[in-house]
């Protein structure tokens, strides 16, 4: 599992945007698009290669209400599994 001190950064060809069609924010990345909720998107938003898994969960508790280090870092995890993040540290 990814721990709070990770930090993890979008992988290179990865890319966000809004879809209007959707109405909701996706990952675009080769293998596929990814539709992504607002917590998720801004955890997403955040994977910049200098905030940790830590530090995104501080961050994202200003925002909304209920966000734990863990479910971050599950997230993140599930990211990396779909080649849409890499980890340092």
């Amino acid at each position: 599992m990814t721990g709070p001190g990770a930090v993890p950064r979008l992988r290179r060809g990865v890319k966000t945007a809004y879809d209007e069609t959707r109405g909701s924010h996706v990952v675009l990345f080769p293998e596929g698009v990814l539709v992504l909720n607002e917590t998720a998107a801004a955890v997403v938003a955040l994977c910049d290669g200098r905030t940790s898994v830590d530090g995104i969960a501080r961050k994202l508790t200003e925002r909304f209400d209920g966000v734990e280090a863990d479910d971050v870092a599950e997230l993140v995890e599930r990211l990396v599994a779909r080649r849409v993040v890499d980890v340092d540290g």
